[in-house]
């Protein structure tokens, strides 16, 4: 890999790891068809959400860190 690959890849994980740790819950919504009889249709809204657990942004972040440090060290 070169060096610019590296830091690219270094800042996008530095990136999701620190919004995995600020933000640990994502949440979104989903319409669902209830009946749909003809012309007629009944959707309903639901509230979903996930959750990332805060090891998963803490290793984002220590690999980017990490690639960025390797980045540096080759230059």
């Amino acid at each position: 890999m070169r060096r610019s690959s590296y830091t690219i890849i270094g800042i996008i994980l530095v990136v999701l790891g620190s919004a995995a740790l600020v933000w640990p819950r994502i949440s979104y919504s989903e319409k669902e068809t209830i009946v749909d009889v003809g012309t007629v249709s009944v959707t309903a809204e639901t509230r979903k959400s996930l959750s990332l657990p805060p090891i998963l942004g803490g290793i984002a972040l220590a690999g980017g860190a990490a690639l960025l440090v390797t980045a540096a060290l080759k230059h």
